[in-house]
């Protein structure tokens, strides 16, 4: 029941709302809190023309207003079409469709556009990851340095930390090198 109800709340909703875009009140609302613009209230419950691949019939031909040479060419089209010339059969396919299937598929070169926005956020953040270590982390503690690392080693074998499994195992005290 809760479903029917949305259901019916959504479908008078969006009537309202078609309704408020399709009054000329809206129109003179726009014009006056824009200045002297209009927008345009595109109707989107008449048939859209779209070239898609998967849909190769659009719900609407490409060209709907006709000049007098397409109305000529539309007329010559309910003949026989032996009698049409090549460009004259083209003409009639673009005043139904934008595009071809060829053009339809041709890969475009946004590829590039995606590569290029990933090497700017790289760049970006490398820029931020050593503003970052610079002036925003501390130094290093000396306990990184190689020669305070050494004194470490050389005093944990000197207390002989776990002789038996450890590195204090792998060495040679008498020798005085790794086993």
């Amino acid at each position: 029941m809760l479903r029917l109800t949305t259901g019916r709340v959504g479908s008078l909703l969006a009537r309202r709302a078609v309704a408020a875009l399709t009054t000329s009140s809206s129109a003179r609302m726009a014009s006056h809190s824009h200045g002297t613009e209009t927008s345009d209230v595109v109707d989107m419950s008449k048939p859209m023309y779209t070239d898609r691949t998967d849909n190769p019939l659009p719900d609407r031909p490409f060209k709907d207003v006709l000049t007098d040479a397409d109305r000529r060419l539309k007329q010559k089209e309910r003949g026989p079409w032996g009698q049409l010339s090549k460009e004259e059969k083209i003409g009639l396919y673009r005043l139904m469709f934008c595009q071809t299937y060829p053009e339809m598929k041709q890969p475009s070169a946004e590829w590039k556009t995606v590569i290029g926005g990933i090497f700017f956020f790289f760049g970006i953040t490398g820029l931020v990851v050593w503003w970052q270590s610079v002036y925003v982390y501390p130094a290093h503690p000396r306990t990184f340095s190689d020669e305070w690392q050494g004194k470490q080693l050389q005093r944990m074998l000197d207390m002989q930390v776990n002789p038996i499994e450890g590195f204090a195992a792998k060495w040679d005290y008498e020798k005085g090198q790794w086993k």
